[in-house]
Protein backbone atom coordinates (compact mmCIF):
# COMPACT_ATOMS: atom_id res chain seq x y z
CA UNK A 1 0.00 0.00 0.00
CA UNK A 2 1.31 3.59 -0.97
CA UNK A 3 0.77 6.68 0.43
CA UNK A 4 -2.49 7.54 -1.21
CA UNK A 5 -4.28 5.31 1.26
CA UNK A 6 -2.97 7.44 4.26
CA UNK A 7 -4.75 10.61 2.44
CA UNK A 8 -8.34 9.22 2.75
CA UNK A 9 -7.69 9.54 6.29
CA UNK A 10 -6.37 13.49 5.99
CA UNK A 11 -9.20 14.47 3.81
CA UNK A 12 -11.71 15.63 6.21
CA UNK A 13 -8.89 17.54 8.55
CA UNK A 14 -10.26 17.96 12.54
CA UNK A 15 -9.58 21.41 13.41
CA UNK A 16 -6.86 21.35 15.78
CA UNK A 17 -7.73 21.84 19.39
CA UNK A 18 -5.13 25.00 19.41
CA UNK A 19 -7.65 26.81 16.84
CA UNK A 20 -10.31 26.99 19.25
CA UNK A 21 -10.62 30.45 21.19
CA UNK A 22 -10.95 30.30 24.59
CA UNK A 23 -14.41 30.47 25.84
CA UNK A 24 -14.26 30.76 29.39
CA UNK A 25 -14.73 27.34 29.58
CA UNK A 26 -13.67 23.89 29.40
CA UNK A 27 -14.52 23.29 25.26
CA UNK A 28 -15.14 19.52 26.67
CA UNK A 29 -16.89 19.36 30.22
CA UNK A 30 -17.74 22.85 30.30
CA UNK A 31 -16.41 23.53 33.49
CA UNK A 32 -15.51 27.33 34.02
CA UNK A 33 -11.66 28.88 33.40
CA UNK A 34 -9.75 31.42 32.72
CA UNK A 35 -9.69 33.46 29.64
CA UNK A 36 -6.72 31.82 27.85
CA UNK A 37 -7.02 28.05 28.37
CA UNK A 38 -9.28 26.33 25.88
CA UNK A 39 -9.33 22.60 28.22
CA UNK A 40 -9.21 21.88 32.25
CA UNK A 41 -6.70 19.33 31.29
CA UNK A 42 -5.18 16.80 29.57
CA UNK A 43 -7.87 14.42 29.74
CA UNK A 44 -10.78 16.80 28.02
CA UNK A 45 -8.10 17.25 25.42
CA UNK A 46 -7.62 14.04 24.88
CA UNK A 47 -11.29 13.40 25.07
CA UNK A 48 -12.20 15.93 22.57
CA UNK A 49 -9.35 15.04 20.12
CA UNK A 50 -10.66 11.51 20.26
CA UNK A 51 -14.80 12.69 19.49
CA UNK A 52 -13.33 14.44 16.43
CA UNK A 53 -11.85 11.81 15.27
CA UNK A 54 -15.26 9.62 14.74
CA UNK A 55 -17.66 12.58 14.62
CA UNK A 56 -16.59 14.21 11.24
Amino acid sequence: MGPEHQSDAQSAPVRPRQALPPKGSCWYCEKPLDSVKRFCGKPCADAFDEEAEYTR
